[in-house]
């Protein structure tokens, strides 16, 4: 082989080397990490929802003011009542009996009063021509004076024995519905004892435990939003009425009860709402729990340079925090790509890739 040759062969070879090299380099590069991020947004107010049962602010037992035995009872749990309508009967008899009863006694009393009123006349007369003894029309005139009395007393026997037999109507004093039923037909029950509750349905409120630091810082007239678990479209106001002076012992919440301004037919006894405060508050960034890094005793998150790619950390301060979120008080603007998952993987001025696009 010619010296030409030769040297022609070892280029070749040195050009095949050469490019080996740069592939190798090239393989050997390890491509950007892949993290997620979301898009840090500055709020300066604060939302707080907490679920409740709608529940009536009035609510009556209704019972007997008299002892008997139930013979109907007309309505059930959930019967819509208005005012003056029977719900439950007594057994009548005995009450009708002592009506018949002060009936005849008033027609005697009457009897008697008017006869004795007549004798009275006639003492009177008599005693003018001093045909009887002075003792003796005195005691036609008591006789005439008691005789009224006992008329009287009669007759209050007898508006006392319709009063009794009204009294075996139980009648509902509002409109409302009944919430309970506590006694049964054929039930003897006694005067005062509970037979029906019944709530109005004019006054509805919603009844809310929520934390007692949050309690604290309510008072009457703070008004909430209001809405239907089933419906969230449908939202009435809610404004604060009563707070629980002290914590519940098994919750360790304090029990909150919204006044409902108007609200719909939807809004029933019983119905499971969402009550929601809105508040303002400082400015802060609510970022995942997970975009937190620990490190040299302070509290960072990585951000992502949009043009570059590069993320780097910076020092945050904290507020109040939960299982899933944190607010960031200081140390981030809005707008910034902040990593959300991933944080303990990175290195300061690494290059990333976003394995979505960055979202709010």
């Amino acid at each position: 082989m010619s010296p030409r040759s030769v040297t022609l062969a070892v280029f070749a070879v040195c050009l095949g080397l050469a490019g080996c090299g740069d592939a190798g380099t090239a393989a050997s590069t390890p491509a950007p990490r892949r993290v997620l991020t979301t898009v840090a947004e500055r709020a300066t107010t604060s939302r707080v929802s907490f679920a409740g049962v709608v529940e009536p602010r009035y609510q009556t037992a209704l019972g007997f003011e008299t002892l008997g035995r139930i013979i109907r009872r007309s309505v059930g749990v959930g019967d819509r009542v208005r005012a003056g309508d029977v719900l439950v009967r007594l057994d009548p008899t005995p009450y009708e009996q002592a009506v018949r009863a002060s009936e005849g006694a008033l027609e005697a009393a009457v009897a008697q009063a008017e006869n004795a009123a007549a004798t009275d006349v006639r003492r009177q007369e008599l005693a003018t021509r001093n045909a009887v003894s002075v003792s003796d029309a005195d005691a036609a005139r008591l006789a005439r004076s008691t005789s009224a009395s006992a008329a009287t007393r009669a007759r209050a026997d007898l508006t006392r024995a319709y009063e009794q037999l009204a009294r075996a109507d139980l009648t509902a004093r509002t409109d409302g519905v009944v919430t309970a039923v506590e006694a049964e037909v054929g039930q003897v029950v006694a005067a005062g004892r509970t037979v029906l509750r019944v709530a109005r349905t004019d006054a509805l409120e919603a009844v809310v435990d929520v934390p007692p630091g949050l309690a604290g810082e309510l008072a009457p007239g703070t008004t909430f939003d209001v809405s239907l678990q089933l419906l969230a479209d449908l939202k009435v106001q809610g404004t604060v009425r009563e707070i629980a002076p002290s914590e519940d012992p098994s919750t360790r919440t304090r029990r909150i009860r919204l006044a409902l301004s108007d609200p719909p037919p939807d809004f029933r006894i019983g119905t499971t709402v969402t009550a929601t405060l809105e508040r303002p508050v400082p400015a802060f960034v609510e970022l995942p729990l997970s975009a937190l890094l620990e490190r040299d005793g302070e509290t960072r998150v990585w951000t992502v340079d949009p043009t570059t790619g590069v993320a780097t950390t910076r020092p945050v301060r904290v507020g109040s925090r939960d299982t899933r979120t944190v607010r960031v008080l200081d140390g981030l603007a809005g707008g910034e790509i902040v990593v959300t998952a991933g944080v303990h993987g990175l290195t300061e001025g690494e290059k990333v890739a976003l394995a979505q696009e960055a979202t709010k």
